[in-house]
């Protein structure tokens, strides 16, 4: 009794600890954003006098609202495109036979591993040659090389294990393969569409190196990049509360996203990895 007592102690223990560690940088984030003058610089771990001057000027001023904007249709479109071509390519590498198919599955998932520097040169001449250098569609054309391939992967791995007969009875009734992907297998799948279409959404709403390099205008950047200019020359003229207040303004969706969706997440993640 009293080991298993001591055993649950250490457990509990162990999570608060864990939770500490992963909530603390954004509650800081949180009560920095809230601060003003001198009081930025002070170290306390509780509101004193609660200011929401830095969210006033973040909204207010600058393109932060427009770096916003661009930030949320480069991240949707993605993940719309994502998933479109996700599932129709996971459904040709899941039910359909042909030769060198799992070394083509391979090859999908093995883009996604290389770095970004390592492609960003080759990427950067690719974009100017197709003339939009500085347009959302060069973030979009980037972001997707990276997010497509994991959506590939992890959907093929899920529709791998749906049964062959509910297949082959939408078969026997006549039924096209778009009919039997949008109407048939799209409808067992959305665990693993939630989970890949956040992901998808979360590094693309969070992807700097490229939003740097293929944007130069203000008014074109993602938010990302925004935050990350918002600092001046100098160590004593960087605005840490506007910053903080960008970077809660900016985190808060993901974390609602995920609260949202948490139970479809779990299950496609684990869908996969478990066969009947």
């Amino acid at each position: 009794m009293i080991a298993k007592l001591v055993r649950g102690a250490a457990f509990y223990a162990l999570v608060s600890v864990i939770v500490v560690v992963a909530v603390f940088p954004f509650y800081y984030a949180i009560l920095t954003s809230l601060k003003s003058g001198t009081a930025l610089f002070e170290v306390d771990y509780w509101p004193k006098a609660l200011s929401l001057a830095n969210y006033v000027s973040v909204l207010t001023t600058g393109t932060f609202l427009r770096n916003l904007g661009n930030s949320l249709l480069i991240a949707t479109v993605v993940v719309a495109l994502s998933l479109l071509l996700g599932v129709t390519a996971a459904y040709s590498l899941s039910r359909i036979r042909f030769r060198g198919r799992g070394l083509l599955l391979i090859t999908i998932l093995s883009v996604s591993m290389f770095p970004q520097i390592a492609v960003l040169a080759g990427l950067f001449e690719l974009i100017r040659a197709l003339g939009i250098y500085n347009t959302p569609p060069a973030l979009i054309f980037a972001y997707m090389i990276f997010t497509l391939p994991f959506t590939v992967w992890v959907l093929t791995t899920f529709m791998r294990d749906l049964p062959v007969e509910i297949e082959e009875a939408a078969i026997i009734d006549g039924a096209t393969p778009w009919i039997i992907v949008s109407k048939v297998f799209l409808p067992l799948m959305w665990p693993a569409l939630v989970t890949t279409g956040l992901l998808a959404f979360i590094a693309a709403w969070n992807e700097f190196l490229f939003a740097l390099t293929f944007t130069s205008s203000s008014t074109q950047r993602t938010v990302p990049v925004a935050i990350a200019l918002f600092g001046g020359a100098g160590q004593f003229e960087i605005p840490w509360g506007n910053i903080m207040a960008a970077s809660v303004i900016v985190t808060v969706p993901l974390v609602v996203l995920v609260l949202v969706f948490q139970r479809k997440i779990v299950a496609g993640l684990t869908g996969g990895g478990v066969k009947g």
